[in-house]
């Protein structure tokens, strides 16, 4: 079982920055490839970033990329998103997620674990 809890979200004007963390339990964080989706309100879930279990490779949804930062810290069993030069339509609830295989993955159905989620507003 793995638990994986989020923080770091908030209002932020336009042009702003924040710094989204996920907290992962267990003890093969470092073993993990890591994910962050994101919803928001009347939308489907969208794939964000994703990170492999050293931290060296990183993937980007188009939307994003240039502006956010995927980062790990396998010591402190936490995965993070900077987000920079952030817009409106980056406003949505964000999650991090556990993969169930050892490559990358843009679907959801392929993470087994999910954070409860943490609200990013970007305000105009």
């Amino acid at each position: 079982q793995v638990q994986l809890v989020e923080s770091g979200g908030g209002l932020v004007q336009t042009g702003g920055s924040l710094r989204l963390s996920c907290a992962a339990s267990g003890r093969t964080f470092s073993t993990y490839v890591m994910g962050w989706f994101r919803q928001a309100p009347g939308k489907e879930r969208e794939f964000v970033a994703v990170v492999n279990p050293s931290g060296g490779s990183t993937y980007y949804a188009n939307s994003v990329k240039g502006r956010f930062t995927i980062s790990r810290d396998n010591a402190k069993n936490t995965v993070y998103l900077q987000m920079d030069s952030l817009k409106p339509e980056d406003t949505a609830v964000y999650y991090c997620a556990k993969s169930r295989f050892a490559y990358y993955s843009e679907s959801g159905w392929d993470y087994d674990y999910w954070g409860q989620g943490t609200q990013v507003t970007v305000s105009s």
